[in-house]
Parts: structure tokens; C-alpha cells; sequence
């Protein structure tokens, strides 16, 4: 007896849903896939891990960028401010190089003009002790552009005579590519401009 033939179309229409069922079943499992791969990139993202003394992970979050942009922000003014105004008979050609590569033509303008001037003509003749007592920066962000607003207060040492000013400058800040030692937070500051010195009493002002 001969075996009958089964109809072509009803083995076609099989085979054509066990394609369909194994395509539909894999478009499934992708995006399964890359939905639980975008789900973990993110928590990566916003996760770090710590091993803690004992062996344990110990889940740490990251600051946002702007955070850490206003950290390295303030780090750099401070050190800038440090170096151009705290300086002495012994140490201001130093210090001055270093504060030069932390911003950009404005700063060495102003150095220039100071220069000029005989500011460090007169602390090397009278010998004076310039001496930063503190810095306090505000930073501000407009459309993606920082300004800084940074009030000093230094003393000068004359030998018998001690006098504290209160200096104000302003500047803008720009990421360039950090150059460590010279420029470790990658900052520069623009536009740099003391705005204001007046004599103080530091001592009343701390009170």
C-alpha cells in the first residue's frame, strides 16, 4: 500500500508559523536583553562600589558633574589666590610662575601692570610679607558659562606696621586639559579683574 502524501500547503503553513514563533520568540528575548543591559548601565552609571575592610561592597553614589565642577571650581581659585597674593621677598617669582598657568592673558596682564607698577620692586626693597588670611569664592552658571565673584583677605607685614585689605575679583572659568603639576583641576580662569581693595580690620570683622 502506498503512503499518502501529506498537502504541501498544510506543511508550508507549519513551518511558516514555527518561523514566526522562533522570530517573534528572539525579537522577545533581545529586547529582554537590552532593556536589562540599559537597566544596569544606568545604576552602573549612577553607582559605585567600595570593598570595606572587612571584604564587603559597600555602594557608594556619585556626586553629578556640576558638583564636582563646583569642587574642583573652588580648589582651583583658592590655589590661584594663594599663589598671586601670598607671596614674600623669597618666594613671589615662584609663586607668581605657578599662578600664571591657572588663567589665561588677563591674569598675566595684570601681573604685568604690577610689574610695572613696583609692587614686587617694593616688597623686595622694604622686605614686605604679603600674607593671604582668607578666600571665600561664589560661583555662578549662565547658559553654560561660570563667573566667579572671590573676596581675599591678605595682611601686609611691614616690620612694626601690620594692615589687612579686603580685595574682590572677578573672572570666568573654562575646562581645558588638566596639566598636572602646573594646572592639576584642568580649569582657567578669563577675564580676571580685581574689582575693589579697601583696608580693614580683620580682627573686628571676625567678631
Amino acid at each position: 500500500m502506498k503512503t499518502p502524501y501529506k498537502n504541501i500547503y498544510k506543511i508550508l503553513k507549519l513551518n511558516r508559523f514555527i518561523v514566526l514563533a522562533v522570530v517573534i520568540c528572539s525579537l522577545l528575548s533581545s529586547s529582554f536583553s537590552l532593556l536589562m543591559v540599559y537597566n544596569m548601565n544606568k545604576t552602573t552609571l549612577n553607582s559605585v562600589f567600595a570593598i570595606n575592610t572587612d571584604g564587603s561592597i559597600i555602594p557608594l553614589k556619585l556626586v553629578t558633574q556640576k558638583e564636582n565642577f563646583r569642587v574642583e571650581a573652588l580648589a582651583h581659585l583658592e590655589l590661584f589666590h594663594t599663589y598671586f597674593y601670598n607671596i614674600d621677598a623669597s618666594n613671589y617669582e615662584r609663586n607668581l610662575e605657578k599662578a600664571l598657568w591657572l588663567g589665561n592673558s588677563s591674569v598675566d596682564n595684570l601681573y604685568r601692570q604690577k610689574k610695572a607698577d613696583g609692587v614686587y620692586n617694593r616688597l623686595l626693597q622694604y622686605s614686605l610679607v604679603q600674607k593671604v588670611l582668607s578666600i571665600d569664592s561664589k560661583i555662578s552658571e549662565n547658559n553654560g558659562e561660570y563667573t566667579f565673584t572671590t573676596t581675599t583677605i591678605f595682611e601686609i607685614n611691614r616690620g612694626s606696621i601690620i594692615d589687612t585689605y579686603e580685595l574682590v575679583s572677578t573672572g570666568n572659568l573654562i575646562m581645558v586639559d588638566r596639566n598636572f603639576p602646573n594646572n592639576p583641576h584642568g580649569l582657567l580662569i578669563t577675564n580676571y579683574f580685581e574689582n575693589t581693595l579697601r583696608k580693614i580690620d580683620y580682627e573686628s570683622r571676625k567678631e
